[in-house]
């Protein structure tokens, strides 16, 4: 009986259907350490922390850097971040649309964004890649294990930013 689990573990490992699953089970392992109180490097001189809050914070910042990149986060998200614009001195969250997953070494990026019509996703969302992982890496010094891109709609030059909301609190 032994042999034969082992066989079938290891079939299911092969199984082109179990991909996803063996990924899924790679990140949840990486990360499962560190979450709650961020990175820590430690080295013969002391440790450093860096909070998750700091790594999505570094990934939308690099996710708007990219030209297309028209604003992030969800519908809702994006409605409270027009509200908390209008307020004066403060400016759209950087960690807004950005959802991050740190492990001890490593993490995985989530992004909402809105693209600008006409553009590229495709080549828009490979520069947000690139300069995502370029900037967490090279800033925290953590391996990105992977950054997926969510895009939730598409902003028309015409279309106006929906300020209806703002014009009617002032």
């Amino acid at each position: 009986m032994t042999s034969s689990s082992t066989e079938s573990s290891t079939s299911t490992r092969h199984d082109p259907g179990t991909e996803r699953t063996a990924a899924d089970e790679r990140r949840r392992n990486a990360m499962s350490q560190g979450q709650a109180g961020g990175v820590a490097l430690d080295t013969d001189t002391g440790s450093t922390r860096i909070a998750g809050g700091v790594v999505a914070k570094i990934a939308g910042l690099a996710a708007r850097d990219i030209p297309g990149v028209f604003s992030m986060g969800s519908g809702m998200a994006r409605r409270v971040g027009q509200l908390r614009s209008l307020i004066p001195g403060s400016g759209e969250a950087a960690g807004q649309g950005v959802s991050v997953e740190v492990g001890e070494r490593e993490a995985a990026i989530d992004l909402n964004i809105v693209t600008s019509y006409g553009q590229s996703i495709v080549e828009i969302s490979e520069a947000v890649r690139r300069n995502v992982v370029g900037q967490v890496e090279g800033m925290t010094g953590l391996r990105v294990i992977e950054v997926n891109i969510q895009v939730d709609d598409i902003q028309v030059e015409s279309e106006e930013p929906d300020q209806s909301a703002g014009s009617r609190v002032q």
